[in-house]
């Protein structure tokens, strides 16, 4: 009887698969952080035949994303689409008074975490966040910083940067992290707040330097990325007087409207990919905090992610009136 029981369960926690190739909207252009995430679970699911249909790419970056958040919560019903989401899940609505929230979606799974760095020039002489907030203090004009977008993650952490160092900057809006990266190695900014994914390049040709890392402890990964350096050796932050914390979630959703097995279906899929070689080598690239969350962990997580969300930008006075 144990075993009938079994197989039973097992049979349909399994009755549902796609039917039909499945659509991984990304909210960002093509090369991106958000891109390569969904890129290498292409490649993990199609390297490995974790699932038999086909995966299809498809970005959407357009309106801060609210294009591709859109898309899905007009999709209501539909299991054979996902999209990455980041904080922009929360703040691209806050922001823009876009008519969705990310209750309209069925959360699926939290697969990492993504620490900010403070990066400058490799020319400029800031050797610490110390070297550089004392700079900004006696600038003028302000020292420039640049990031992706407006009111977003890179602009909240500038402002965020202001309020608690007593500064004034100027942030500078681009296209994405990568532009960025390119306005700090050509000199057009003093200073960006990318993730490790969007900066590594620069930092590995020399053209630009990490200060610290908006967290309160050093990142895992001890393997030589730049000179004699790792992203081991970049220090918190808040050890060097710069009391500025942040991670961003990376994860995916589903459509609101859709079974319960067939949540589950992409909830254990995701639970395969974690464990694959591409997935952990992906997370050493790019220096993410493996944080796998599902369930009533993930939706919790959520909600006190997206009040902290709120709090600092209503500080920064990004809330849409």
């Amino acid at each position: 009887m144990a075993a009938a029981a079994a197989v039973i369960s097992g049979t349909a926690a399994a009755a549902w698969e796609p039917s039909r190739p499945i659509e991984i909207i990304v909210p960002f252009p093509p090369g991106g952080s958000s891109d390569q995430m969904a890129r290498t679970i292409q490649a993990a699911i199609q390297k490995n035949n974790l699932v038999k249909q086909p995966i299809i790419i498809l970005n959407k970056p357009a309106a801060a994303g609210g294009e591709a958040m859109m898309e899905i919560q007009k999709s209501a019903g539909d299991p054979h689409k996902l999209i990455t989401t980041s904080s922009g899940i929360y703040m691209t609505p806050l922001a823009t008074k876009l008519p969705v929230n990310w209750r309209d979606f069925t959360p699926v799974a939290m697969l990492a975490q993504d620490d900010f760095v403070l990066w400058v020039n490799a020319q400029k002489p800031y050797r610490t966040a110390k070297d550089f907030i004392e700079a900004a203090k006696s600038a003028s004009p302000p020292l420039k910083t640049g990031g992706n977008g407006s009111k977003r993650e890179d602009n909240l952490l500038s402002v965020y940067m202001e309020q608690q160092a007593g500064i004034k900057l100027t942030y500078i809006p681009y296209q994405g992290g990568g532009p960025a990266s390119v306005q700090l190695a050509g000199g057009h900014i003093e200073a960006n707040m990318n993730n490790p994914a969007e900066e590594v390049a620069n930092w590995r040709a020399g053209s630009s330097r990490p200060l610290c890392v908006f967290a309160n402890k050093r990142m895992s990964y001890t393997a030589k990325i730049a000179g004699d350096m790792s992203w081991a050796d970049i220090p918190p932050c808040p050890e060097q007087g710069l009391n500025v914390t942040y991670q961003m979630l990376r994860g995916m959703f589903m459509p609101g409207k859709v079974t319960a097995e067939q949540q589950l279906f992409y909830v254990d899929l995701f639970k395969k990919i974690v464990e694959t070689p591409e997935w952990k080598e992906y997370l050493e690239r790019n220096a993410l905090v493996p944080d796998f969350r599902s369930g009533p962990d993930f939706v919790k997580f959520l909600e006190e992610d997206e009040a902290r969300h709120k709090d600092l930008m209503t500080k920064a006075g990004f809330i849409a009136n």
